[in-house]
């Protein structure tokens, strides 16, 4: 099987709401915390400082506004740009819980994991609204990582991030 030029377009517009969704808090979070600063029974906090409602929401926002974009541009499925923003938010809140209970510092790397979180919530969240393609979803998991690192490392480099991923 040969993968084209037009199957990793097809595949990078399916997910780029959830790209936008993840990228959104970076430059638009702050505020209070989801977890309220509590933590959890091990003590530890449930999710961190850096992960907040103003995040979150304007992550929820401009990924779903990507998706309307998308819908004007290419016929793209309204319902599938938010449910991908929410699954992208949502998988990366439980790789922070995960972090946390490995005692891991926010920021603090956690490779492949720091990398997929997101991807793997969108794609779970995708399923009841328009479920990819299976060649998709290998080059969405294949292209993510690189793309993820770079930008990551952009922003670092803009100072929006303190760490490299």
């Amino acid at each position: 099987m040969s993968i084209t030029v037009i199957d990793v377009f097809n595949a990078l517009c399916f997910i780029f709401p959830a790209y936008c969704a993840n990228a959104a808090p970076v430059i638009f979070g702050g505020g209070r915390p989801i977890d309220a600063g509590k933590t959890f029974s091990d003590g530890r906090p449930i999710l961190g400082s850096h992960k907040t409602f103003q995040g979150f929401f304007f992550g929820l926002f401009i990924g779903t506004a990507v998706g309307f974009a998308l819908n004007a541009l290419l016929q793209y499925n309204i319902l599938l740009g938010f449910m991908l923003s929410l699954g992208a938010l949502v998988g990366d809140l439980a790789k922070s819980f995960i972090k946390r209970r490995m005692n891991r510092a926010p920021g603090s790397p956690l490779p492949i994991a720091d990398q997929l979180d997101f991807i793997l919530g969108a794609l779970l969240l995708s399923l009841p609204v328009s479920p990819p393609p299976l060649l998709s979803v290998v080059i969405i998991i294949i292209v993510t990582p690189p793309i993820h690192l770079i930008t990551n490392f952009l922003a670092h480099l803009m100072g929006l991030k303190k760490s490299l991923w």
